[in-house]
């Protein structure tokens, strides 16, 4: 019976999350998130590519999304609460345009479009909150859970329903930018390839994207149903890397 009131609840908190005010979400988690890197000089350059995206997204007009360049070499990037979007040098260095990088970005911002972090961890609550009735956990603790790790919680919850939506928004942003979707789906391909290479040691951003080729079907049936043309030239990603 318990099992089935903590689901019942976490499903409850998935569906109402989500109306909570964007301007709330950023006041609650400003400053608490463990996994936002130090500004970096790059954050500049990505500036440009994430207020094009943002401006195709047509995002509310109180959500302000900052991307944050990480300079390290793991192959990842995520969103975060607040509308945190870090992007980290290890992916950047593996893709072949600026297209797929603006997929990679726009895959982010459309979590924070639709709210994914902050259902994810409405989830979270409810079951930490459950599991402090059934254990005497004090309140503080879990507030301190949600809070100082609240971003490293969310990271691998988004559901496969969440994932679809954040690409299909996103290839419709890329399609907004550039007015084709020419290497946008190149970034799957890296990923895909980056997977075969490493056998059994797979890029972190395919452990919290989990990825399929049917993954990438469905994105080239999304594109063709909507007549997006794959074919123009793309175009070059010059001066996102720190050279060594």
């Amino acid at each position: 019976m318990c099992a089935v009131i903590v689901v019942t609840l976490a499903l409850s908190a998935d569906y109402l999350t989500k109306y909570i005010p964007f301007r709330y979400e950023q006041a609650m988690f400003e400053g608490r998130s463990t996994i936002v890197p130090e500004p970096h000089e790059f954050d500049q350059r990505l500036k440009p590519l994430a207020e094009r995206i943002a401006h195709a997204m047509d995002l509310p007009d109180d959500m302000k999304i900052t991307v944050h360049y990480g300079d390290v070499d793991e192959v990842n990037a995520y969103a975060t609460f607040g509308g945190h979007v870090v992007i980290n040098r290890g992916l950047i260095e593996k893709l072949p345009n600026e297209n797929a990088l603006a997929m990679v970005m726009a895959h982010e911002f459309a979590h924070i479009k639709h709210r994914h972090p902050i259902r994810s961890v409405g989830r979270v609550a409810v079951v930490l909150l459950a599991v402090m009735a059934v254990a005497g956990i004090q309140g503080n603790e879990v507030a301190g859970t949600l809070a100082g790790d609240a971003g490293t919680l969310t990271l691998l919850s988004f559901s496969r329903g969440q994932e679809s939506e954040a690409d299909r928004s996103a290839l419709e942003a890329v399609a907004g930018v550039y007015g084709h979707v020419a290497g946008a789906l190149d970034l799957y391909e890296v990923l895909l390839e980056e997977k075969k290479k490493r056998h059994f040691d797979a890029p972190a951003f395919l452990s919290t994207h989990p990825l399929t080729e049917a993954r990438i079907e469905t994105l080239r049936a999304i594109q063709y149903e909507k007549g997006w043309d794959d074919s123009p030239p793309v175009t070059p990603l010059v001066g996102m890397v720190v050279q060594p």
